[in-house]
């Protein structure tokens, strides 16, 4: 008798967890989403010189608010100042102990992205966010 412990072997541990074509049904279903698909139109461009050459796509408010918890597939890099990330935290904090809201800072940060895009579709050269660019 050894005293070698028996483990899996590579292949084993490596296994693929995604159900392989054949096990997929063949049935030819059609479901119907429980959320119908928002369809938005461009806006024409305006007679604005800009760097965008294509109209953006106008995003409607069922699908502005921000997402919460779900995975995400897109994903950017953002470097913070030790200040900055102190304030996050401090913010995720204050939302946590005085006002009894969990949240995390991506959560907080997804939130505030909607809210300030909002204000910039609102109220345009007078938003919060044009005026703190231009350093007003």
């Amino acid at each position: 008798m050894t005293r070698r412990a028996n483990l899996p072997g590579a292949d084993e541990l490596f296994r693929s967890t995604t159900p392989a074509l054949s096990a997929v049904p063949t049935t030819h279903e059609v479901s119907t989403p429980l959320v119908p698909p928002v369809i938005s139109t461009p806006k024409a461009p305006s007679v604005k010189k800009g760097v965008r050459s294509i109209a953006r796509r106008r995003v409607t408010t069922l699908d502005r608010s921000p997402s919460g918890r779900e995975r995400h597939d897109e994903k950017i890099t953002i470097y913070l100042s030790a200040d900055e990330l102190f304030d996050l935290d401090q913010a995720r904090l204050l939302l946590r102990g005085d006002l009894g809201l969990a949240a995390d800072r991506g959560r907080i940060v997804r939130e505030s992205i909607s809210v300030i895009i909002a204000d910039l579709e609102a109220k345009g050269d007078q938003s919060i966010l044009a005026r703190r660019l231009r350093g007003l």
